[in-house]
């Protein structure tokens, strides 16, 4: 095929209730079930015609448009049949999102972590984290519904901790008309640096005290009572954005993830659903022949999730937890509201992988902020989410629940700058009593200054130059030549 060519196939979706197993219509705005609250996943009703191609001949596809100069197909929409294909070209947004690199850890990080791994880096989309895959994917569904019933204007809303937030705005504010943009955030729960970004793209942003499950709940009452887009990972169109990530993963390591064991931090659960989805469709039609072991990570601070599967199967029962503060911000989430999604497709998953395919890890504050660290001291740019990856693959490491043969791939899912102040926070000692996080002051880092204030004062610029050459010899001991 033609790498520049817009594909073809067009698929019809619908979303299916997890709850009741309702089904309704997919060219509509739907996040939570009409008949039982249920959440949904979509389905494509065509998606057996796929399966006429092979998996080699789909491999054959996707790795000839990585040649691709048509931008439409350039980012996550290179997958375009195995994602959203009812959209035509004009309707999709690209911002440069997806083929995030996957960078392997230094020898030393290998040695010291004493296992194979290496980050993903989604923070370097263009908010600088993973929500772009789902921004989108949300956003071309948003343009083609608005072409197709010629709607002047559409609210789109979402609840964050930053993340969604940025990527909502950024998106929105490239769009343009006939969206616009709305955020609700938990006040001081978001970082300076996250803060900016929606502010910066021209959304309004409301905030409300308590937790970002508190906001959630007031979007969902939004989005189920007036006509508002809802972009928070209720939204089934932003889940299969999301589900690239699995794509990419797979072809980096050229369509070979049996060895593989992926890291991923739970938070709302999206990410962790669809990279499962992506996955299963993969192993579906062929284009993988064996599914990775995927492990999910949460804090101790915030860990439903960890706590259903820690128990046996007969006595799992889900229960959402009250959050307390966690340096892995973007996942301080007591009530996932995609855990129905999580549940349906481990069951899905571990039939066909068996039950060491899913684990969930518990980990603590105080090994999150200080991988970050470990993982950022070695070359990399991983956010306290990459750093609660890092440390989940330590504690399955000491649990035994990792052989010496698989290559760990961890997600970071933000640029460590949106976190920078959290490093400080360490650096500085400075940590509320409620991270329950005591710095070492070994691992402390901070400037030193070599000269007085006034030395640069009333010396001329040669002279100031033999001072601070002076001083830079006398810190670190320097031998002449």
């Amino acid at each position: 095929m033609q790498s520049n060519a817009f594909p073809a196939y067009r698929g019809r979706f619908e979303y299916v209730c997890l709850g009741c197993g309702q089904r309704l219509p997919g060219d509509s705005l739907f996040y939570t079930c009409p008949h039982c609250g249920g959440v949904f996943l979509l389905e494509d009703l065509n998606f057996a015609e796929l399966k006429l191609t092979s998996g080699q001949g789909w491999r054959d596809i996707f790795d000839e448009r990585a040649k691709t100069a048509n931008p439409k197909l350039r980012g996550i929409f290179r997958y375009y049949e195995l994602l959203a294909p009812i959209f035509e070209e004009e309707d999709i947004v690209y911002l440069g999102e997806g083929l995030t690199p996957i960078v392997a850890a230094s020898k030393a990080l290998e040695a010291y972590v004493g296992q194979p791994l290496a980050y993903k880096n989604d923070g370097q989309n263009p908010s600088a984290s993973f929500k772009d895959r789902g921004m989108a994917c949300a956003f071309s569904f948003l343009k083609w519904l608005c072409r197709k019933n010629n709607w002047d204007e559409v609210l789109t809303v979402c609840a964050s901790t930053g993340d969604t937030s940025a990527a909502a705005a950024l998106y929105a504010a490239y769009v343009g008309e006939p969206l616009k943009s709305v955020v609700l955030l938990p006040h001081g729960k978001v970082t300076p640096e996250q803060l900016s970004q929606p502010l910066g793209s021209g959304a309004r942003v409301l905030e409300l005290p308590g937790v970002f499950d508190d906001c959630m709940k007031v979007v969902e009452l939004l989005a189920e009572n007036y006509r508002v887009a809802l972009l928070n990972s209720k939204n089934s169109w932003r889940i299969l954005g999301q589900e690239s990530y699995a794509f990419e993963v797979a072809q980096w390591y050229n369509w070979d993830v049996s060895d593989l064991a992926l890291f991923v931090p739970i938070g709302n659960a999206g990410n962790v659903t669809a990279i499962m989805a992506g996955f299963l469709k993969m192993h579906d039609l062929g284009i993988i022949e064996k599914l990775p072991r995927i492990f999910g990570v949460q804090s101790e601070h915030a860990d439903p999730v960890y706590r259903y599967y820690s128990k046996p199967i007969d006595q799992r029962n889900y229960a959402a937890v009250e959050v307390k503060p966690s340096v892995a911000q973007a996942a301080m989430i007591g009530n996932p509201v995609s855990f129905p999604r999580v549940k349906a497709l481990v069951e899905k998953y571990t039939a066909l992988a068996g039950d060491q395919a899913f684990n969930v890890v518990q980990v603590k504050e105080q090994d999150i902020i200080e991988s970050m660290l470990l993982a950022n001291r070695h070359g990399h740019i991983a956010c306290t989410q990459g750093g609660e990856c890092l440390a989940g693959l330590r504690k399955a490491k000491e649990a035994k629940l990792i052989s010496a043969n698989e290559l760990a791939v961890l997600d970071a899912t933000a640029h460590s700058l949106k976190f920078s102040g959290f490093q400080q926070m360490y650096f500085a000692n400075t940590y509320p009593a409620g991270y329950g996080i005591a710095p070492k002051t070994e691992l402390s880092n901070k400037p030193e200054l070599l000269l007085p204030e006034n030395a640069r004062s009333g010396v001329d610029a040669k002279e100031f130059a033999k001072l601070g050459a002076q001083a830079v010899v006398d810190r670190l001991g320097l031998q002449k030549k």
